[in-house]
């Protein structure tokens, strides 16, 4: 007898069979002596569509609104249902004996499997592969220590929730915007709270009114200090009379400052933990301009593909004690090319394993994300691959190195009656900031404001303020009671900044603040944002479209809220723990997106689309509406039923320009259509005859009309020999005629 061994993707299956020893290599499945190992291409199967229940639903209709199945049932995908057949084919083997589920260590992976048991009505004993890394080892140690299946059904009653869930809120409550609003308007359990933040953000900006302050310098010539009132003033100054009463008070010849207070205390900055997922997506924003996709994208091959990292979408930032005994294999895979020289020195002493390093409960289904025991061929990895594995590397590196140490000098200055605070920090010991160059490489501070501070009471100071002037100067040797001349004092007027946007760094932040998606799936929130053009990017600052301002006011307060959709997800997560009521938890949803679909049909508010443009639809005649999309722009009729849609680009003819040689575009005016070459503003017209003249050769028909003009005027006839070639003769002549 055989088992039968279920993977998430075709590559993770291959590699599973290559470490069992199976060879005979099938189109859907690779079989051994001991195992079949076959593959789900993500989802095989999903929940049934509202037509299915009931055909009426294929069209959408706000009175047929809510759709609440009794029962929800499940149907395999078209798109995948080949492989679906391929499986249920293998489920029924009569040698076929247990079913080891070897899908993603998670919620969804275990959805992918479980489903898919569920249409195939597996009754046979099953058991769960549960690993996080794809190294050969890994694998063989998971397939030696498999687990029963059952201990995972509360992980699978977690994840049904979430399905049907999302199901029953975004399919009803999106089917009634659109329907009521004649627009494509999605909404959903997590999106929609996600951009009612951003827009609670925009409408801070909006409603931000600048305030004008001043702060005061003073130049000692080894280094500056900072004009404050006291010790904890930040320095700004609401009148510009002030600060030209302190410039008189502590400027002019022969002003003295006397060091009124000199402080050195040594500090230390413990190393950063770990990476988790989001933790992950928010360094590579900020460090490498990666989007949180594009970071899940290029981490899942550093993954599957290469074997470097451990599993991706993990929540925890510690490690279990049981991976303590292979850390120094791990610090010798990665001790390559330039992190050479700090892993090789980490090796030559015990490793400091401490609690924040190292914490069982603080481990959920994954520890942090880490390098494998696999060896490192850099060459092998593509530019973003190297990028996003080097800062894991050096992250992983800097968790056994000592702390960071620095004496910080803090001095007060006292010219009369006023102060001036400077500090300065002298490096003693880079610790851990050795991993990523020394202290300049490794400002963990943020640097830019990434749009996640919510302190706005005063709005914020452009550039760095008063009081932190001068942190990082160097300080010459001081005494307490030294005199220094005052070279110069001066004045700086500025004002204040409304909060900044959210770049992805900010979003992913507050998003894990409140709760909103799980890391495995807040980069698909973000990108199903942007798909829906209800936020743009700008830069590198994600902003609400018209589409969005109108979308956040015309769904229910509850469904905007944070607060709500982070309770979700916590009861979602309290289910999976097995101390959660799944049953009470689908009524409240139930409950709640019936509301909503009929505070939508009760609304009076008005949408009108935000991106029209001038065109009409050739179909209904109506404006149509300019759309981003991943081939450019297009013009899409804004009669969601009408559904008309071209590209928005000019179509270029292949005439060529007279002056520069490049291809025209076609356009269309009043005296008909015409060519225009972009560059050189040339015009020639064009005759609109057999064969649309737009190709720039007059009425000249090609091979492909010849056919269809033979085919449509032989009523069906098959011609050959003298015949046809006499009537493709007489239709060239006509083309030609046209001339």
């Amino acid at each position: 007898m055989k088992s039968l061994v279920l993977a998430e993707k075709p590559s993770v299956a291959r590699e599973i069979a290559r470490v069992l020893g199976c060879t005979n290599k099938n189109k859907s499945y690779i079989e051994g002596p001991k195992y079949v190992v076959s593959w789900a291409l993500g989802h095989l199967v999903g929940l049934s569509e509202p037509e299915d229940y009931d055909p009426k639903y294929k069209t959408w209709n706000l009175e047929d609104l809510p759709i609440m199945p009794g029962k929800m049932t499940l149907k395999p995908l078209k798109e995948t249902a080949g492989q679906f057949r391929a499986v249920l084919q293998l489920c029924r083997r009569s040698d076929i004996s247990e079913l080891i589920i070897a899908t993603d260590s998670g919620r969804e992976g275990e959805l992918v499997a479980r489903w898919i048991m569920e249409l195939a009505h597996w009754k046979k004993p099953f058991k769960r592969l549960w690993i996080s890394s794809q190294t050969d080892k890994a694998i063989k140690d998971g397939f030696a220590s498999l687990k029963p299946g059952r201990d995972y059904d509360r992980l699978y009653a977690s994840a049904v929730c979430r399905a049907e869930a999302d199901w029953l809120v975004g399919l009803n409550v999106t089917r009634a915007l659109t329907s009521k609003y004649n627009a494509q308007l999605s909404a959903g359990r997590v999106q929609t709270p996600t951009l009612a933040m951003m827009m609670d953000r925009e409408r801070e900006i909006n409603g931000f009114q600048p305030k004008p302050y001043w702060t005061v310098s003073a130049d000692f010539g080894e280094f500056q200090a900072a004009w404050r009132s006291g010790d904890g003033h930040d320095g700004r100054l609401w009148e510009r009379a002030e600060a030209e009463a302190i410039i008189a008070r502590t400027s002019g010849p022969g002003k003295q400052a006397s060091v009124e207070q000199l402080r050195t205390t040594e500090r230390s900055e413990l190393h950063p933990q770990a990476y988790d997922l989001t933790e992950l997506q928010r360094d590579a924003n900020k460090r490498l301009g990666f989007s949180a996709k594009q970071t899940s994208n290029v981490l899942q091959r550093l993954y599957e593909q290469h074997k470097l990292v451990t599993y991706p979408r993990t929540d925890s930032r510690y490690l279990s004690s049981d991976m303590v005994p292979t850390l120094k294999g791990r610090l010798e895979s990665v001790a390559v090319g330039p992190y050479a020289p700090l892993a090789r020195k980490l090796l030559r002493s015990p490793l400091p394993v401490t609690k924040r390093i190292v914490d069982d409960s603080k481990v959920s289904d994954h520890h942090a994300i880490i390098p494998t025991e696999q060896y490192v061929n850099l060459s092998a990895l593509s530019p973003e691959e190297r990028k996003l594995h080097e800062l894991i590397v050096r992250r992983f590196l800097a968790l056994f190195a000592p702390p960071c140490r620095y004496d910080e000098t803090s001095v007060v200055l006292r010219v009369g009656d006023d102060r001036f605070y400077a500090r300065g920090n002298v490096l003693k010991d880079a610790g851990w900031k050795e991993a990523y160059g020394g202290v300049q490489a490794a400002d963990f501070s943020g640097g830019e404001d990434d749009g996640a501070d919510e302190d706005s009471s005063n709005g914020s100071a452009a550039g760095t303020g008063g009081g932190s002037r001068g942190a990082g100067q160097l300080l010459p040797p001081l005494a307490k009671g030294q005199k220094l001349p005052v070279k110069m004092s001066r004045f700086r007027e500025q004002q204040t900044q409304p909060p900044a946007r959210y770049n992805e760094a900010g979003l992913l932040t507050k998003m894990e603040k409140y709760g909103l998606g799980t890391p495995a799936t807040r980069a698909d929130i973000i990108e199903k944002l942007l798909s829906s053009q209800t936020i743009d990017r700008q830069g590198n600052r994600l902003v609400p479209t018209g589409k969005g301002k109108q979308l956040i006011e015309l769904v229910a307060d509850d469904l905007r809220s944070p607060e709500l959709t982070a309770a979700w997800e916590r009861e979602l997560e309290r289910i999976a723990k097995g101390q959660g009521d799944a049953k009470r938890f689908m009524a409240d949803i139930r409950q709640k997106a019936s509301a909503w679909v009929n505070e939508v049909k009760q609304e009076t508010k008005e949408y009108k689309p935000h991106n029209l443009s001038h065109a009409r639809c050739p179909e209904c005649s109506k404006p149509m509406i300019e759309i981003n999309g991943k081939r450019g722009k297009s013009l899409v009729c804004q009669d969601r039923e009408c559904g008309y849609r071209r590209s928005a680009e000019p179509a270029l003819s292949n005439k060529r320009c007279p002056q520069c040689r490049k291809k025209m575009e076609i356009h269309t005016g009043k005296a008909g259509k015409y060519a225009q070459c972009r560059k050189c503003n040339v015009i020639e017209m064009l005759e609109d005859k057999a064969g649309g003249g737009g190709g720039g050769r007059g009425g000249r028909i090609n091979k492909h009309q010849q056919s269809r003009m033979v085919e449509q005027f032989s009523d069906k006839v098959t011609l050959s020999g003298g015949l046809a070639d006499a009537l493709k003769a007489a239709l060239e002549g006509k083309g030609d005629s046209s001339k």
